[in-house]
């Protein structure tokens, strides 16, 4: 396996937990740490917990750590790798991830086009999240570049730590993948009450950097400059601008790709004895890139990887994930009287409604809690929810289960605490 994340981890586990004996397993990771929940790394940001805390169960078998695969030679079924090895495979899972959007911005590159300026960070990796923890101090002037998932969570960590934060959203609102109008107001209130500034429908144009040369010969950046002409200044920039698959080694091996390496519903690749799971993975034309996909995923590819051809049962294909977001902000200071409760999110589904949809929304101001699902014909096609999750548990199983909603049930009901059930 190529890739010591969440999906290439859980792949091993499962194998090893196989009852079917003979399976040698050989994870190859480039990042020199323990593999870790990389959905949790704002929290290692923030300082509610340490590196140790978020570390994945050890991987069984063979991991190598530190160890970067740099050719795939499908004649000879090998991987080539950056210190000179070479692991032959009978099976090959490529777990590659995706690595954060780098945004063509006026003054990001130096000299050499591969050394960011100083002050200048993406947030994907344990490395990012060390060079910014080191970085930040009470009062550092930091803007966040992207106000989806990963930006509002960076924003938060950074303010937790004391600094200055200004969140840049080139979009209309915060998290318009998830969130409604509605939901985005109220998640930027929250933001705003914990002292992050938010600026919405603002576009960067680049960076404008320190004259005096930081030692690193790509200079410092001083601030951030928005296409009005409006500089926000930093001491610290963020780019959370989303991922990209990491397909550079099954576009160089031959492999059929796209947005990211397509594979079939038994998660194969082009070639047959090659398998693709987690962000690099894109499967009847979507790209997932939450962790719920990359676990179902690898779970799938276990049971067919393991089950005899000769069963008269096939393993079960994989048809898709129903993928639920969730995110908790809550501050390390405790609670405030401009922001008592912790702000906890949760969206799933289609949650735009289309003509003739029936929409069925509560809104408590007090508390900051918004809830609201779309109903298709007699079917849960999305919500959202923030606040108190009350009901999260029994909305999710009944989209996720896709069942027809019991008739004499009010959509009202949907929204109370045992949500429907």
């Amino acid at each position: 396996m190529i890739g010591g994340g969440t999906a290439g981890v859980r792949l091993a586990q499962r194998l090893a937990a196989s009852p079917s004996a003979g399976t040698k397993v050989t994870l190859l990771g480039e990042e020199t740490h323990a593999p870790y929940n990389r959905v949790l790394l704002a929290d290692v940001l923030a300082g509610r917990y340490g590196p140790e805390v978020i570390a994945l169960p050890r991987v069984p078998g063979t991991e190598r750590r530190g160890v970067r695969a740099v050719r795939i030679d499908r004649a000879e079924r090998v991987v080539r790798c950056d210190d000179g090895s070479v692991v032959p495979y009978g099976r090959l899972v490529l777990a590659t991830g995706s690595n954060p959007v780098l945004p063509p911005l006026r003054g990001l590159w130096g000299p050499d086009h591969h050394r960011l300026p100083e002050g200048v960070h993406a947030f994907r990796t344990m490395d990012d999240c060390g060079a910014l923890s080191a970085a930040v101090r009470p009062g550092t002037r930091a803007v966040v570049v992207g106000g989806g998932l990963l930006g509002v969570s960076a924003a938060r960590a950074l303010a937790e730590r004391g600094a200055r934060v200004v969140l840049a959203q080139q979009g209309e609102h915060l998290m318009e993948r998830q969130l409604d109008r509605t939901g985005s107001l109220l998640l930027r209130r929250r933001l705003e009450s914990w002292g992050v500034e938010v600026h919405t429908e603002c576009r960067v144009r680049g960076l404008a950097l320190d004259e005096t040369d930081s030692g690193t010969g790509a200079g410092r950046v001083a601030a951030v400059e928005l296409a009005d002409g409006f500089r926000l200044d930093a001491e610290l920039t963020v780019l959370a601008c989303g991922v990209r698959p990491r397909t550079g080694l099954a576009r160089a091996a031959g492999l059929d790709v796209r947005r990211g390496i397509v594979v079939d519903d038994e998660l194969r690749t082009s070639d047959p004895r090659i398998h693709a799971i987690g962000d690099c993975a894109e499967h009847r034309g979507r790209l997932y890139g939450l962790a719920g996909a990359a676990l179902e995923q690898a779970d799938a590819l276990a049971r067919s990887l393991t089950t005899d051809p000769a069963a008269e049962a096939p393993a079960p294909r994989y048809t898709g994930t129903r993928s639920l977001t969730r995110l908790t902000l809550s501050a390390l200071g405790g609670q405030t009287p401009e922001a008592p409760f912790p702000l906890d999110l949760a969206a799933f589904g289609e949650t735009t409604p289309l003509p003739g949809d029936d929409v069925v929304q509560l809104t408590d101001a007090t508390r900051g809690a918004y809830r609201k699902v779309v109903v298709r014909g007699d079917r849960l096609v999305g919500g959202v929810l923030l606040g108190d999750l009350a009901t999260i548990g029994a909305l999710s199983r009944t989209w996720e289960d896709d069942e027809p909603l019991p008739p004499t049930t009010p959509l009202l009901h949907l929204l109370t605490p045992d949500g429907g059930s």
